[in-house]
């Protein structure tokens, strides 16, 4: 595709603000079509399903938090000149085709495809089948939006695929694909990683920690876990598993406070065998796979450790590599935390739902990447470029 103009690429994003206020009632109805067909055994996919006129807002919004941000393209890395003469600069350049392949979130389909073109790249969706009717007519908004700035339609691409088909486009693609993007459960990202041709770029996948150190702040650690827990369980950024320091004072009744709190929610608890007979309702954990699951759902597993050390193991041990917090008064202790902790994010007293590029101040974001190359963490429209080298010569050999 070529290097469109930041003015061209900032008037399609204009139009596709108004396109989609205008066709509010048509989203809205075929989002409707979707969640009357969904099979209600998975909420947590339910709930990332729904739209609705906050939704939508929130849609206009990121096309216009990215139509506000600085054009990705063509920004200058690096300049010298060498001994010989030659003149190199290094400049962020376009991936060229992008593919995302997602389960649900319709959202996502406004999310990925403003964020790709806004770096010049091509982008291909493909969208879980549960969300057919929402992720055509968002396409359909997007052609209009093109097509209204004497663009090809080309540059945004619903693929309708069933997993077969899927599979032997990977393997064999119709066009060069240059990134894919999974973003969705380790399911999915196995099953890209096996099949594709071309870089992966994972994203996703939660299974977050929350360690309470023999020092918490009690009432803060609580506030911050249920936060983390309950506010939205079916964010990547949700927390799965809480370890709390065994020196942690009155150590057993702060456990039967903190499962009474969760209770409240509604959180469904499981814990180590020798924490069950202090955490009402709970159920020992089944095996050492469950330390190793993303929920996804009101459920929790409450285990203990013996100080700082044993705590960061555990976690680099189990963790997705997505997100963690330390309760504690200590900033020490909490930096030595956040240093050995291999997670994209890190965090102190604070809630692990803020893994988010909305709320990390990087605005609409294509995914949370979990990998360490080419980026970790929120996937914002600074991070969706590659780089070129232009050297520049006046007939320089080398001997």
């Amino acid at each position: 595709m070529k290097i469109l103009s930041t003015q061209k690429k900032n008037d399609v994003l204009a139009s596709m603000i108004k396109i989609i206020d205008k066709n509010r009632e048509k989203i809205l109805t075929a989002n409707k079509a979707d969640l009357d067909a969904f099979q209600r055994d998975d909420q947590a996919l339910y709930d990332r399903l729904v739209v609705n006129d906050a939704k939508i807002d929130g849609m206009i919004q990121a096309v216009q938090e990215v139509k506000d941000q600085d054009d990705p393209v063509g920004k200058e890395i690096s300049k010298r000149t060498l001994a010989n003469g030659l003149d190199i600069t290094n400049k962020t350049a376009p991936f060229g085709t992008i593919m995302i392949i997602y389960e649900s979130r319709p959202d996502v389909t406004i999310e990925a495809a403003v964020l790709a073109f806004k770096a010049n790249s091509k982008i291909l969706l493909k969208g879980g089948k549960e969300a057919v009717n929402s992720n055509k007519v968002l396409v359909e908004c997007w052609h209009e939006a093109l097509e209204e700035n004497g663009l090809s339609k080309d540059w945004i691409e619903l693929f309708t695929l069933n997993r077969e088909q899927t599979q032997a486009f990977l393997k064999n693609p119709s066009e060069k694909l240059d990134l894919i993007v999974p973003r969705g459960g380790e399911r999915l990202i196995a099953f890209v990683k096996e099949h594709a041709q071309c870089a992966v770029l994972v994203s996703g996948r939660g299974n977050n920690f929350a360690y309470v150190a023999e020092d918490a702040d009690w009432e803060l650690a609580k506030k911050v876990i249920i936060n983390a827990k309950t506010n939205k369980i079916s964010g990547c950024n949700a927390l799965d598993k809480i370890l709390v320091d065994e020196k942690l004072p009155d150590f057993e009744s702060k456990l039967a406070d903190l499962a009474k709190s969760l209770a409240s929610y509604k959180v469904e608890l499981v814990a180590e065998k020798e924490l069950v007979p202090a955490i009402e309702g709970a159920k020992e954990v089944p095996s050492e796979d469950t330390w190793y699951e993303e929920f996804l759902a009101l459920k929790a597993l409450i285990g203990k450790v013996n100080g700082l050390d044993e705590a960061i193991a555990k976690i680099n041990k189990y963790s997705g590599g997505h997100s963690a917090t330390i309760l504690t008064t200590d900033k020490d202790k909490a930096a030595t935390f956040m240093e050995q902790v291999d997670s994209a994010a890190v965090y102190h007293n604070a809630s692990t739902r803020f893994t988010d590029g909305g709320q990390m101040g990087v605005g609409a974001e294509l995914a949370i990447s979990t990998d360490k190359l080419h980026h970790r963490g929120p996937l914002g429209l600074e991070q969706l470029v590659t780089n070129k080298y232009y050297v520049f010569g006046s007939g320089q050999i080398r001997d």
